[in-house]
């Protein structure tokens, strides 16, 4: 006979949070039963139990992917939201730069000066909210309108002469066409032969060197106006206005700084997507901070992870007109293949990542012809009765209502999740013990 124990016990025994038990059941790792009065939650005990057994696989039914449960502060991901230490991430994706959502990921704070509506358990008076006309003004700076949250200036993100050179150096021996994650993963080991602190891992060498990062890996890219050289953007701008022209085909659309401030803050983590979690055992192992974030571009490189936004690129540029997306749906669902960048695991009924970037995007440009080819597919998936778009879908229809070169909005989401990945990496230097999972042996037995 099944024990069923209340959401208290069940957290206790799992060594959690109440609301992270509700986590584990919207992302179907933990059922849950509710009493007749339709109030409380009852768990089964022995399931609990199972998984209490921290960091071993559990086996999804159906084939599912093997999960592995780790205990993290960072990210807390439910059917409906997400939140960055109890901030709502897209609420934070329109009041916050960037930088201040990685400060808030790094360190635990939001700097003074930043502002955003806090989540459950935190008020918005802690996060600091005195800073309205100054946000107005950076971002006017930085070419956004004077609208949205501040884009401005980030003085302290910097890399070094030399780590810029080497990485400017290490990518363009690249052939023409390589796409700018594959500069990416070319670049992050040329910035870290530079850097002859990275081993030093307590936390205010890991933010500094994360600062230097991101601005590495900006500018190391070459202008995508041009076959090889940095762009024009100024070494004390925000990171989304480094990034802008090494992406756009073209000029600099103004509003455009916003809404790419916005995607990086919404790809900035999402708890222990597989990038994160080949990250995550890198730091437990003591890596460098630049092999962390060496190691999630690999991961992030595969087919189901980054590359289905390319997919979805792709997708979307075999469309001429928004007469087109019966014609492209239907080829693919022929072919037997899924929709790219469609459907989400635990967003069931719809990212709202996704939601919020596509919602700018056609604030930005409501007239653009690819915008309507992105609404067209999207009207002709639900009608198919197929998943909601996902956020490597916005991205996909970012990169192309924004004339961004193939490949960009992978580049977006690695630049963004870097944040993530090192937030993860410095829980793990704290909490300094071995990822070490185990397997099941399933091949035969001895042999004599």
């Amino acid at each position: 006979m099944t024990d069923w124990i209340g959401a208290a016990e069940a957290a206790q025994r799992l060594g959690i949070k109440q609301a992270s038990l509700y986590a584990y059941v919207s992302r179907g790792v933990l059922s849950r039963r509710r009493e007749t009065d339709g109030r409380a939650s009852m768990f089964d005990a022995d399931e609990v139990d199972e998984l209490a057994r921290k960091g071993r696989p559990r086996r999804a039914g159906g084939g599912g992917p093997t999960e592995i449960l780790i205990e993290s502060a960072l990210t807390e991901i439910t059917s409906t939201t997400q939140r960055y230490r109890g901030y709502d991430a897209t609420d934070l994706a329109l009041r916050c730069s960037f930088e201040d959502v990685a400060m808030l990921l790094w360190t635990g704070s939001l700097p003074a000066g930043a502002t955003g509506s806090a989540g459950a358990g935190t008020s918005v008076a802690s996060a600091g909210t005195g800073a309205a006309s100054a946000a107005t003004g950076a971002a006017s700076a930085a070419g956004t309108g004077g609208t949205g949250p501040a884009v401005g200036r980030s003085s302290d993100w910097q890399a070094t002469a030399e780590a810029l050179a080497a990485g400017r150096a290490a990518q363009a021996a690249l052939p023409a066409g390589t796409l700018p994650l594959e500069r990416l993963q070319v670049i992050v080991p040329a910035l870290a032969a530079t850097d002859q602190f990275r081993l030093h891992l307590d936390l205010p060498a890991v933010v500094q060197a994360g600062k230097a990062l991101v601005a590495g890996m900006a500018g190391a890219l070459p202008d995508a106006r041009q076959a090889a050289g940095p762009a024009s953007a100024g070494a004390g701008a925000a990171v989304a206005a480094r990034l802008a022209p090494k992406l756009c085909a073209g000029p600099v659309q103004p509003g455009l700084l916003r809404v790419l401030n916005a995607a990086l803050v919404l790809v900035a983590d999402h708890e222990l997507a597989a990038s994160t979690l080949a990250a995550r055992v890198a730091a437990s192992m003591r890596a460098d901070p630049y092999a962390v974030v060496a190691t999630g571009l690999g991961a992030m490189g595969g087919a189901l992870h980054g590359g289905a936004e390319l997919g979805a690129e792709l997708m979307l540029g075999s469309a001429s007109s928004p007469a087109d997306a019966p014609r492209v749906v239907g080829d693919l669902l022929r072919r037997g293949e899924k929709l790219p960048g469609f459907g989400h695991f635990v967003y069931q009924d719809g990212d709202p990542r996704a939601n919020l970037l596509l919602r700018l995007i056609s604030e930005f440009a409501p007239d653009s012809p690819q915008l309507a080819i992105a609404q067209a597919v999207t009207d002709e998936a639900r009608r198919r009765a197929l998943p909601e778009p996902n956020i490597e879908f916005a991205l996909a229809v970012l990169a192309r209502v924004a004339g961004m070169i193939r490949g960009s909005g992978e580049a977006i989401f690695a630049t963004g999740r870097t944040a993530g990945w090192l937030a993860h990496a410095l829980e793990e230097y704290e909490r300094n013990i071995p990822i070490r999972p185990r397997s099941i042996y399933t091949g035969p037995t001895a042999m004599t």
